[in-house]
């Protein structure tokens, strides 16, 4: 029985997923830091254990204590101390006279002890037992359990990763993460009654873990409530500082900070520096002769942590209080964007506790448990996401370094580092070889309405348009400069932005009345996967002949992409259509002019995400270009290896006049934007009078923490050494998305079109009517199985479901994800 009740924890050595980060919120669950080695991390776990198991604390029936990493072993181990420390507490507390008696069912085991250790690893593997009784006098009232357990240990007594390395053992994170996660949804450990965990860390918060990663970054996508074990020695206040403002930095919550007293008064110097946001305890001083059993240390300091125990609990109910509350008041007082509420139950609104890469931290309630789930961002966060955790981290720590730097400084005729410095890199990557100037601004929306302003100027100057415009006034308003541009296309939200794109349910009266779309609209032919081939679509209005068209079937992505293609009959359709189009536009008017040629490069996002097809957009790109129209490539989406490559004019094999960037520019942690442009563009500005300077801008362009965002961002994803999913010869990503896999869902009858390149793959539902379209809702139950039973926030344009990760994200979790869209579109067609 015994056995059973403590033999949990299966044996494994192998763990799949780099992304398991599954906490349970009914068990108090709470990871203990320490500002530095040595400041008596196990014995607040065994103060901390015995608190909660005394008999005047009977919600908690047991404490189940974990050691994921172990050095010094079997020497030194904590577990053993948290089991032999523990019960003795209790035995010899004042909780003796109670007349409730306790039965207290200790065990203690190593799972993976060194090889180094040797011929003692065996007995130490084996569990270790010990029953007691405590409290009043009789039979015992209750049984109560104390698990103690070390994962992995290595006999020497130093970091773990120089263990690891010298005794030959290696772990790798995943391994570990897989440890602390089936630990955490370990249940059974006793009948009834409240189980807390407690997890121990190695070392400080900053000491590196088996692998060398440090390990407030190894446990961080479990983002377990610290406690922060002070230093209170000499000189403690900074490191113990240091420490928090480290786990602050990783987006712990850190719930009690408790130290040594040795006399100087560092608790209240830090209980009055953090403006009493954080409980500050003091513990009495540690007596320092190795003999001493510490009876008298623990029994002094019992009443310190009873105060500990009661700010975790509470600390614990307020938590999940609030998690609890989030949906009902969201429901009550937010206003979300492209949203319509009546359609979104209250239950169906997803609660983010965190993010971690590219995953979610979602609170769910999963077999009536209040659960925190990781769930993979389908989405990207609305195309903005591509950090991994690691650049995650460096981000958050970039944006600190700058905000403490500048805070935030006005830019025009002023410069800084980060603005020149992400210049400097933008112009050498996504603008080299033909952009010189770098205009900030702070989304893509404005990006647009610059990168318009710039190309009518431009536009205007070539043709002499503004020649007399000072002494003719009458006549400069008279002329109507309009865009050409490509229907299903998207640019934005601002006015002037979606004056630019074509009619859509985004310009209906309904939701700007203003709207008259100042533009040709053309209609541009598409490109997808339909039963395992590439299909080439043309639209109605480009009249053709089938059997002269040229091939509308190719085998490969990359035939599509081929160059050879600007000789073929489609080329030369697709000339003949623009020219048409465009003749016919400069005959209907002598005042109207396409003043910019606006498109979004391959990759038609909001609009469905569609696939243009590439040489229709190099023949226009080169007419226009003829034609002195400026180019304007709407990047916002598109750039920065979404669509496997720096940019997209690479696919295309042509440069713009003018380009705009935003979202992955900074890995979506913050808003920045830019419109890089060539020097002819900038020239057109020029000259003696500031009227004709370019008069946009907003209070933070060029915002510090937004440049060094994307100056780390953009480092990242272009370093082999840090994305590895990057090809350093080809400068590409490789495949992410599993080839066989989507060409499986190409073939699924109710499936009408498939898109996959670089980090999206889009699946278009076949629907009719009013099943079709931005605003069908035909996929709402499909939508709503990925999200609750996968654990893949997918946000769907219309009947269009897309999957999008980040340029790091591994390539095994595209593939997880892709086949449980494929599992449950497969069961949709079925009911379909």
């Amino acid at each position: 029985m015994l056995r059973r009740l403590l033999l949990r924890f299966r044996q494994r050595r192998r763990y799949s997923s780099s992304s398991s980060a599954t906490v349970p919120l009914s068990a108090p669950t709470f990871a203990v830091f320490g500002a530095n080695t040595g400041v008596g991390k196990t014995l607040v776990s065994a103060g901390l254990a015995a608190a909660l198991l005394s008999s005047r604390s009977p919600s908690a029936s047991a404490v189940s204590y974990l050691k994921p990493l172990q050095t010094g072993y079997p020497a030194d181990s904590d577990a053993r101390f948290v089991f032999s420390r523990t019960p003795a507490q209790l035995c010899n507390s004042s909780s003796s006279s109670s007349p409730r008696a306790t039965r207290l069912v200790s065990s203690c085991r190593t799972l993976f002890p060194s090889p180094a250790v040797g011929a003692e690893a065996e007995p130490l593997r084996e569990i270790q037992e010990s029953v007691v009784s405590y409290g009043g006098h009789g039979a015992a009232e209750e049984t109560k359990v104390l698990s103690c357990r070390t994962a992995y240990a290595w006999r020497e007594p130093v970091s773990p990763h120089l263990a690891a390395e010298r005794e030959g053992m290696a772990v790798g994170d995943n391994e570990v993460r897989g440890c602390v996660e089936q630990w955490l949804l370990e249940e059974g450990l006793a009948e009834g009654g409240e189980v807390w965990k407690v997890l121990e860390t190695a070392g400080g918060v900053a000491s590196p873990g088996a692998s060398g990663v440090l390990q407030c970054d190894l446990y961080r996508p479990f983002r377990l409530p610290a406690i922060l074990v002070g230093d209170g020695r000499l000189g403690g206040i900074s490191s113990t500082l240091s420490a928090y403002e480290t786990l602050l930095l990783r987006g712990y919550d850190v719930s009690a900070v408790i130290l040594e007293d040795r006399g100087l008064s560092n608790d209240k110097f830090l209980l009055s520096f953090l403006r009493n946001r954080v409980h500050v305890l003091a513990l009495p001083q540690i007596p320092e002769d190795p003999l001493d059993d510490l009876t008298d240390w623990f029994s002094e300091s019992s009443s310190v942590f009873i105060v500990l125990k009661d700010a975790l609990q509470s600390f614990h109910l307020n938590r999940n209080e609030q998690l609890n509350s989030m949906q009902r008041k969201s429901k009550d007082l937010l206003w979300w964007p492209f949203t319509q509420h009546n359609l979104v139950p209250q239950d169906s609104v997803t609660v983010i506790d965190s993010r971690c890469g590219e995953n979610f931290s979602a609170y769910k309630i999963k077999d009536n448990k209040m659960m925190l789930v990781p769930q993979f961002d389908a989405c990207a966060s609305w195309w903005t996401q591509g950090p991994d955790s690691n650049l995650q981290i460096e981000l958050a720590r970039d944006m600190g370094y700058a905000a403490a730097r500048y805070g935030h400084v006005m830019f025009p005729e002023n410069v800084h580092e980060p603005a020149l410095h992400s210049a400097e890199i933008l112009l050498g990557g996504v603008g080299k070889g033909w952009a010189s100037r770098v205009y900030y601004s702070d989304n893509g929306s404005t990006a647009i309405e610059i990168a318009l302003k710039m190309a009518f100027r431009k536009f205007s100057l070539d043709h002499g348009i503004l020649a007399d415009c000072e002494t003719s006034i009458k006549k400069e308003r008279n002329i109507q400069l309009k865009v050409l541009a490509l229907n299903g296309s998207y640019h934005g939200d601002t006015l002037g932005a979606m004056e630019a794109q074509a009619p859509s349910a985004y310009t209906s009266f309904l939701q700007q009345p203003w709207y008259s779309g100042r533009g040709l609209f053309l209609d541009p032919p598409t490109v997808y996967i339909k039963s395992e081939m590439y299909n080439l679509s043309l639209p109605q209005s480009m009249l053709h002949d089938p059997q002269t068209s040229g091939d509308t079937c190719f085998s490969s992505q990359a035939e599509v992409f081929c160059k050879s293609r600007d000789k073929s009959s489609a080329a030369d359709l697709y000339l003949s259509y623009i020219n048409q189009q465009l003749s016919e536009f400069s005959l209907s008017s002598n005042s109207e002019y396409l003043a910019a040629l606006i498109i979004e490069p391959v990759i038609q996002g909001a609009g469905g995400m569609l696939m243009i097809d590439p040489l229709f957009q190099r023949i226009l790109v080169s007419e226009c270009k003829s034609r002195k129209i400026p180019v304007i490539f709407d990047e916002v989406f598109t750039g920065f290896w979404r669509l496997g490559v720096e940019s997209a004019s690479e696919l295309l094999g042509c440069s713009p006049d003018i380009a705009c960037y935003a979202k992955l520019m900074t890995g979506g942690i913050i808003p920045l934007a830019a419109t890089l442009a060539t020097e002819e563009v900038f020239e057109s500005f020029r000259s003696d009078s500031k009227l004709t300077a370019l008069l946009h801008g907003h209070s933070y362009t060029a915002h510090p923490m937004g440049c060094a965002a994307a100056l780390k961002a953009i480092q990242w994803y272009r370093d082999p050494s840090t994305n590895l999913n990057l090809d350093a010869n080809h400068m590409k990503l490789k495949e992410l998305w599993d080839n066989a896999l989507v060409k499986q869902l190409s073939s699924l009858p109710n499936v009408k079109r498939v898109v996959s390149i670089g980090t999206l793959c889009a699946i278009e539902l076949k629907a009719e009517g009013l099943d079709s379209g931005y605003a069908s809702l035909y996929a709402s139950s499909l939508v709503q199985q990925l999200r609750k039973e996968d654990d893949i926030y997918v946000r769907p344009l219309g009947n269009v479901i897309y999957l999008m990760c980040g340029p790091c994200t591994p390539q095994d979790s595209c593939s997880r994800q892709l086949l449980k869209v494929h599992r449950r579109l497969s069961d949709f067609n079925r009911a379909h």
